[in-house]
């Protein structure tokens, strides 16, 4: 599915469609230059590499601009795993951030994780995240202990109702 949202007073519009294994290395200079896993954070996305085996075997989406005087630059992407259902990457572009995009991507992820049958996604937060998934409707569950040396810290542990709570 590709999803165009052209956003009101602003130009260009922004398309989420499934990524490729083209993107590999864009995406990968994105998690790697990523703000948001500065200072203690660092060590996590330091050697991360976003492979093309990756992208080619889960479903990995990218927002990107849709430009016409130049080439399409990368906004954002998430990666959702279907069993079990999870949220297992989503990174926001350093200079599109607060431009709506984390949102297009969780409401294109939602639009994916349903048509595929699932009624909720786990979401395993960088801290400093928490706050953005509960303002899509992420409720938290839990704690998911730090797992060094790979993760140094504990995050929150959420899930994302894809079905109105009754």
């Amino acid at each position: 599915m590709t999803s165009i949202l052209t956003r009101p007073g602003r130009d260009p519009a922004v398309t989420v469609r499934r990524a490729t294994a083209g993107d590999a290395k864009r995406l990968t200079r994105l998690v790697r230059g990523s703000r948001a896993y500065e200072g203690q954070y660092a060590s996590m996305v330091a050697g991360y590499r976003m492979g093309p085996d990756y992208i080619e075997a889960h479903r990995v989406f990218v927002a990107t601009d849709t430009a016409r005087d130049r080439p399409a630059r990368v906004l954002g992407f998430y990666a959702l795993l279907l069993a079990p259902p999870e949220l297992d990457l989503m990174f926001v572009a350093n200079d599109a951030q607060g431009l709506g995009i984390g949102r297009l991507l969780v409401a294109h992820m939602r639009e994916e994780a349903a048509a595929a049958g699932l009624d909720h996604v786990r979401v395993v937060a960088h801290p400093p995240a928490e706050g953005f998934y509960r303002s899509v409707g992420a409720v938290r569950t839990g704690t998911a202990a730090a797992r060094p040396p790979a993760v140094a810290w504990d995050r929150p542990e959420l899930v994302l109702p894809l079905t109105p709570a009754v």
